[in-house]
């Protein structure tokens, strides 16, 4: 029984010091580690970085998904997109499975202020192993589309926090305005999946 799941994100956030956005999101790699957790994320080359997930709940079944993502620049847009997924734990549900997420975030100009604009859609396509058929499909789905919301809450809370952070010493070091001071961690230790 096949079951299809789906969530989509959106985030709009005024930009501090602008002048050096444009620069900031040409380095794909600084941006994921500031939308990841680092230890979690490994660098495969050619713009894909692989990022393994903590583990997630669903219904009986604990999963840990392990996602290679493509992040790129393209007309000062920075794109992402899952080119593979790897489901952990459950060998019958990873023969089974798939992962589609695709992302955007952009600089836009509102009323004389520079804001970062994003969107992700993720879908997850899935045959549900047997003791999950007698559930019933309301319940299979709105469980499912609420640990998707979830994952991408937890990365537009990273992107809001630590994004917008990491730009603001970066910028102040490419000015040469003071000294990088270490990124609070505080944002990351409230994140649960990823």
């Amino acid at each position: 029984m096949y079951t299809h799941f789906q969530a989509s994100q959106t985030v709009e956030m005024a930009v501090p010091k602008p002048n050096l956005i444009h620069h900031y999101l040409r380095q794909p790699k600084r941006l994921v580690k500031a939308l990841v957790d680092p230890t979690r994320l490994e660098y495969l080359g050619e713009e894909i970085y692989r990022l393994k997930m903590r583990p997630l709940q669903f219904m009986m079944f604990s999963l840990q998904p392990t996602v290679d993502l493509k992040v790129w620049i393209h007309d000062g847009i920075l794109n992402l997109k899952s080119v593979g997924c790897e489901i952990r734990g459950i060998e019958y549900i990873n023969q089974r499975f798939s992962l589609n997420l695709v992302g955007k975030l952009y600089p836009v100009e509102l009323q004389g202020i520079t804001h970062l604009k994003g969107q992700a859609d993720l879908e997850v396509k899935v045959e549900l192993p047997p003791p999950l058929w007698l559930t019933p499909q309301p319940i299979l789905e709105t469980t499912g589309n609420g640990l998707l919301k979830s994952v991408l809450m937890t990365v537009r809370h990273r992107l809001v926090h630590n994004l917008l952070s990491d730009y603001s010493h970066w910028s102040e070091e490419q000015l040469g305005v003071g000294e990088r001071q270490p990124q609070s961690n505080n944002a990351v230790s409230s994140m649960e999946w990823l």
